[in-house]
């Protein structure tokens, strides 16, 4: 036979609560966000120029089509950083010791 849940437990009662609290701060930011039209960049801007420049430096150099590229060149720079932990991580799981194993 199997027995009802136990609702008054208090190893489980705290961590019930956190997770109802945090459903009720994101349902209210959730509504609470207004949705305005989509902003897209002004004319002709070269995004992939503005992140070689500000890569580089250059920003003093750019031409007059060129966006901010702050957000754009932190974003990069992490994208890449993960990529290199990933790539890294797996050329370890790949690597074989000498001893042991299925005998190849």
């Amino acid at each position: 036979m199997t027995t009802r849940p136990r609702l008054r437990d208090p190893s489980t009662f705290v961590t019930g609560i956190v997770a109802v609290a945090l459903f009720a701060v994101l349902a209210a930011v959730f509504l609470g966000a207004g949705f305005e039209g989509a902003v897209g960049f002004a004319g002709d801007a070269n995004v992939t120029a503005t992140i070689g420049y500000a890569l580089m430096g250059l920003m003093d150099v750019a031409t007059e089509n060129t966006v901010a590229s702050e957000s754009f060149l932190a974003a990069f720079i992490i994208v890449a950083l993960l990529l290199d932990a990933a790539l890294e991580g797996s050329v370890l799981l790949a690597s074989r010791d000498n001893e042991g194993g299925d005998g190849e």
